[in-house]
């Protein structure tokens, strides 16, 4: 089985970057206003954590915006090499944002509910770089966009899995104690994480470790 390529979320600090790269991050997710959830950071820190990122390494940008031009904007105040739309894109106006930027991939989140999730997921894969499955649930009142430290139902991913021609990101309650059945169940193109390599809030070296051991060097 191929290794799945690794994400962490949440990053705070240029150190914090730098800690995740070491321990075999492949992309590094930067979160914007959210209505909840941990690791918001403001834009220009956003923009001055992306600017030390190595080449190779991928630099997503989490907005909760919903309308393309308000996107465009947030983009352009960060300039991360991806961005990852958590909640759903007003009139699935997509084409907008190939237009405006078109050298910056674009991932989709979808929270992953129920059915209705699966067949969303498949109608969004024909405009997006990624898709990427998460376990909020959007339609709350306050939206829930990520960062529940929850799982869902990796069934339903795997469903979507094998049905989009396009990678799939697995996120929501991912650790080392449940990686490995996360990656033969789904088996994803990538792995998305937050809380479960923190302490406190803060990256922590030793979770990292044990993470990226669980899932095979």
């Amino acid at each position: 089985m191929t290794r799945p390529r690794v994400k962490i979320c949440c990053i705070s600090s240029i150190e914090e970057a730098r800690l995740a790269v070491e321990y075999g991050a492949s992309a590094l997710g930067l979160v914007g206003h959210m209505p909840s959830g941990p690791g918001v950071i403001g834009d220009e820190l956003i923009y001055q954590i992306a600017k030390t990122v190595p080449p190779p390494i991928s630099t997503f940008l989490l907005t909760s915006e919903t309308k393309p031009q308000n996107i465009i904007q947030h983009y352009r105040r960060v300039n991360t090499s991806t961005i990852q739309i958590v909640d759903e894109l007003e009139k699935r106006e997509y084409q907008i944002l190939r237009n405006e930027l078109p050298n910056v991939k674009l991932v989709q989140v979808i929270h992953v509910i129920d059915e209705n999730s699966v067949k969303e997921a498949i109608e969004v894969s024909n405009y997006v770089d990624a898709i990427l499955l998460d376990s909020g649930n959007p339609n709350l009142s306050v939206k829930e966009l990520g960062g529940t430290g929850r799982t869902h139902n990796w069934e339903l991913s795997r469903e979507i899995r094998k049905a989009i021609p396009i990678p799939l990101f697995l996120a929501g309650g991912l650790n080392k104690d449940n990686v490995r059945q996360a990656i033969e169940t789904v088996k994803p193109f990538g792995l998305d994480l937050c809380s479960s390599v923190r302490t406190e809030g803060q990256l922590d070296r030793q979770k990292l470790k044990d993470f990226f051991n669980a899932i095979g060097q």
